[in-house]
């Protein structure tokens, strides 16, 4: 299956510091820059601390498997990629015009929670 760097936040974490943790955990990678993180809007009131933002997609799973809602963000990143990873198998990269060309002829290969960020992402329409 074909994914991108993807996890759970914790109880209380920050989205942007889960991230980073993520994303460096999965690829070896550190984000250096994501849309969106300059402009949250945060607030506490009654004892509550909340935090809005704007992902880039959010996507929802309607039926099958489990219930999930995913947001995908757009970022920038330095450093070297790992080849191996305790969170992932058969980790590998792939240019943007591959990742186009398989959407279009292979889109069951994807997770299919990453299909919809990805064809957007990329210009192209939903499989």
């Amino acid at each position: 299956m074909l994914e991108v760097a993807a996890g759970k936040v914790r109880a209380y974490e920050n989205v942007f510091d889960a991230l980073r943790r993520e994303v460096h955990e999965e690829t070896g990678l550190r984000l250096t820059t994501i849309e969106g993180e300059a402009t949250p809007t945060i607030c506490t009131v009654n004892g509550y601390q909340v935090m809005s933002y704007t992902p880039f997609c959010t996507t929802q799973n309607l039926s099958g498997g489990y219930s999930i809602l995913l947001h995908s963000f757009i970022c920038e990143a330095e450093g070297e990629p790992l080849a191996r990873t305790s969170e992932a198998r058969n980790l590998r990269w792939m240019s943007l015009d591959e990742c186009r060309h398989h959407l279009q002829s292979h889109p069951e290969a994807f997770y299919s929670l990453h299909l919809n960020a990805l064809s957007l992402y990329l210009g192209q329409e939903i499989p």
